[in-house]
């Protein structure tokens, strides 16, 4: 990293000193986060590359696993966003963009024009308050009323007033059963009355990486544009042998992933004791020959759900190198930040080999069904 030295008028070092204690940041940090704004402005305004297939937006985007899966398709990134400064900093090491900050405060209008959207968004449940007085006064409710004051409003609002060609959103398996059901089906009905097509599935990534890690994908196509006879399916094709615990592991780690005495004993402690009770909760050693248990963001804890054994030795927690791994982001993925950043960040992430088949599906859908509309344009000249 290079330095360099800056002279700034005094109103200007007076607000990037008000921005610096409002954020807990260093004065550099400050510096170096605005200049990367101004940076990706820039970038926003540059024509798309004629080699471009399509251009996407990266919505809730982490540290960038979903953007590095459709860049492998050919695609580019025209807007991003995340909150987390820790994950703005691993997304800007990586991709030399800094996502804007906060969804909720950023102008739909303002978000370029895209072909796919992308949005990994938290699972919330929706408020029905509003709803039910609407509906009991006899009027006619819509997605702002179901989703008001949620993250997926924002998905909302954006596919509302930008139409792309098509989204593509993941979340955790138990959307579906999320609020009794409920949350998973306001979110089909929002779409749907957006005008999107929609199809679903549950898919694992252990077919791509030695991780079982079962995600909802939401795909959607633009009926207005495509019309409602759209067919897809989540043909995904997995790799042939299949990956295996021991392929991502380091062959020199350092003494400090190996779990202490007492932390040790504790698990195996806990584990007993609910072991007796009944209940399936404790460590999980990883099978070398197999595929781990789901890497969460809570693996920089303990580590617990997914330990290593080691020949004479209390078992280690995996390195953020093996988690970036066994998420399936390649050696290059650089990662600035400390151990317990890192392990949430990968534990909030995709599967990006995974996501990358998913992408590969949807663009070529896309591709086949403009093909069509221009084929039809030709018949009518």
């Amino acid at each position: 990293m290079k330095q360099m030295h800056l002279r700034v008028e005094d109103t200007l070092y007076e607000e990037l000193n008000t921005y610096s204690q409002e954020t807990e940041q260093s004065m550099q940090a400050c510096v170096r986060e605005a200049v990367a704004y101004y940076i990706a402005g820039k970038k926003k305004k540059q024509l798309v590359n004629e080699n471009t297939l399509f251009t996407f937006i990266d919505l809730f985007a982490g540290i960038g696993g979903m953007r590095l899966a459709y860049e492998k398709a050919g695609g580019k990134c025209v807007y991003s966003n995340e909150w987390n400064k820790y994950s703005q900093q691993t997304y800007y090491a990586n991709f030399g963009e800094q996502p804007e900050g906060d969804i909720t405060q950023v102008d739909e209008k303002s978000i370029p024009d895209h072909d796919i959207l992308l949005a990994g968004f938290p699972c919330q449940p929706f408020s029905i308050a509003g709803v039910s007085k609407k509906n009991s006064m006899g009027r006619k409710t819509g997605f702002e009323d179901k989703t008001q004051g949620t993250l997926f409003f924002d998905v909302c609002r954006i596919l509302k007033e930008k139409k792309p060609k098509a989204f593509m959103l993941e979340n955790v398996k138990n959307l579906k059963n999320h609020d009794k059901g409920r949350t998973f089906k306001t979110i089909l009905e929002s779409l749907d009355e957006l005008n999107y097509k929609i199809f679903y599935a549950v898919l694992d990534g252990q077919n791509y990486v030695p991780q079982h890690r079962e995600r909802i994908v939401i795909v959607g196509f633009d009926k207005e544009r495509y019309g409602n006879d759209i067919s897809f399916e989540f043909d995904i094709t997995p790799i042939e042998p299949k990956p295996v615990m021991r392929n991502i592991l380091e062959t020199e780690v350092d003494s400090k992933y190996t779990l202490s005495d007492n932390l040790w004993t504790y698990l195996q402690e806990y584990a007993a004791k609910h072991k007796a009770a009944g209940n399936g909760f404790g460590y999980g050693i990883a099978p070398l020959d197999g595929v781990s248990r789901t890497i969460s963001a809570r693996y920089h804890k303990d580590g617990s759900e997914i330990l290593i054994a080691q020949k004479g030795k209390n078992p280690r927690r995996l390195t953020p190198r093996e988690c970036a791994r066994l998420q399936g982001f390649p050696e290059s993925f650089v990662i600035p930040v400390s151990d317990t950043q890192a392990y949430r960040q990968f534990g909030n992430s995709v599967v990006v080999p995974l996501m990358a088949d998913v992408a590969e599906l949807i663009v070529s859908k896309i591709k086949l069904m403009d093909e069509k509309i221009e084929m039809d344009k030709r018949k009518v000249i």
